[in-house]
């Protein structure tokens, strides 16, 4: 560990940390919402947005998030229920194809494109770190505050019309929570690690935690750990971090649930 913490690698292993911490949490809430594939739709989206940030002279972190964005207000157009999930395989496939395309045409987006993709974390700077720790320390309590009113939203689908109450501003601001820490997982990460973060770990813990809490810890700690083996596995080996760290995630997540398949004990 103070090999991480010290010269060269201590902003991007600190970077990473942090987004280790709140994505497994983020994941929690949607394997909780049926969304969990929008960790990966949201990811090909902000990869989008910061390529054509890119081709418009803008920053790519402000590209992200307003692809993002505007992602959110247009599934919220679409509707709720089977409507939403297609919504999120468009948003999967057209934000691949977009980034895709854009990296193919546009000067130094290959380059850009990749690293979005595959993860730069090894190339994080200081602002990278300063973006990770904030999107830590705003979204976790916002996450916590609205943790409830989600639970209600999932097991007591009709709780706030019965009680003359919208339910839209609880599902339009956890969506905005979420692309805002995809989007800077997209940038640090890569789109793969972060969906891997944020869907393994929950994964494992909806499997075998026995309450909501529990499962939250549960997730957190596999994330935290899964990441800190693949950094030290991937500088040792000097392998790219991103799929090191997927595969790390994957080889816990089946040995912690098991060959014969898990049993779901939350929710």
């Amino acid at each position: 560990m103070s090999e991480f913490l010290s010269g060269l690698f201590a902003i991007p292993f600190l970077t990473g940390l942090a987004l280790a911490v709140v994505l497994p949490v983020l994941g929690c809430f949607l394997r909780l919402r049926h969304e969990w594939i929008a960790a990966l739709a949201y990811g090909n989206v902000a990869a989008a947005g910061s390529l054509a940030a890119l081709a418009l002279g803008m920053p790519l972190v402000g590209g992200g998030l307003a692809a993002s964005a505007t992602a959110v207000f247009v599934k919220r157009m679409m509707g709720t229920g089977r409507v939403r999930a297609t919504a999120y395989a468009f948003f999967l496939v057209g934000g691949w194809a977009v980034a895709v395309l854009l990296a193919a045409n546009l000067p130094m987006a290959e380059r850009i494109g990749h690293a979005l993709f595959d993860g730069q974390l090894y190339f994080a700077e200081v602002g990278h770190l300063v973006a990770a720790l904030s999107v830590a320390v705003v979204v976790l309590p916002l996450l916590l505050a609205l943790s409830r009113r989600l639970l209600l939203c999932e097991i007591f689908p009709q709780h706030f019309r019965l009680q003359g109450l919208p339910d839209w501003p609880v599902h339009v601001g956890f969506d905005l929570l979420t692309v805002v820490v995809l989007a800077a997982a997209t940038l640090s990460l890569g789109v793969m690690a972060g969906f891997s973060l944020a869907f393994l770990s929950p994964w494992v813990a909806f499997a075998r935690a026995r309450s909501w809490r529990q499962g939250l810890f549960v997730a957190v700690a596999l994330g935290v750990t899964g990441y800190t083996a693949a950094f030290a596995l991937a500088l040792a080996f000097d392998q790219p971090f991103g799929p090191m760290l997927c595969l790390v995630l994957l080889g816990g997540a089946l040995a912690a649930a098991g060959i014969s398949g898990p049993k779901r004990t939350i929710l």
